[in-house]
């Protein structure tokens, strides 16, 4: 059953996966006006010329992907809480971010 009720703590994994959402979207950003690729083919066509429509359609996926989540975030499957896929979701994008500042370290300064 949804309430309109939620753990804070669902509130503080969706706002960080969020941020770093938008992390991501701007080192990539970053990362591809030096020359790199974006590896997602469903992402590459939006990454050319200003990234607007790149950084809409990241932002906007991942917002919703995380306000179904944490809708659902009680629900059990498989004995686990749906919820519990938002910590993945979490980890997924610190390694992500990580990786990518790694790759900014070695671009020159312009």
């Amino acid at each position: 059953m949804v309430t309109d009720w939620f753990h804070p703590q669902w509130l503080a994994v969706g706002i960080s996966v969020l941020l770093l959402s938008l992390a991501d979207a701007i080192l990539t950003l970053t990362l591809i006006s030096h020359g790199a690729t974006e590896a997602n083919p469903l992402m590459d066509p939006l990454v050319h010329g200003t990234g607007h429509s790149f950084a809409y359609w990241k932002i906007g996926l991942t917002a919703m992907g995380v306000v179904i989540l944490i809708l659902l975030a009680r629900l059990r499957i498989r004995g686990r809480a749906v919820g519990n896929a938002l910590y993945g979701i979490l980890l997924g994008y610190v390694v992500l971010v990580t990786y990518e500042l790694f790759l900014l370290r070695d671009l020159p300064l312009d």
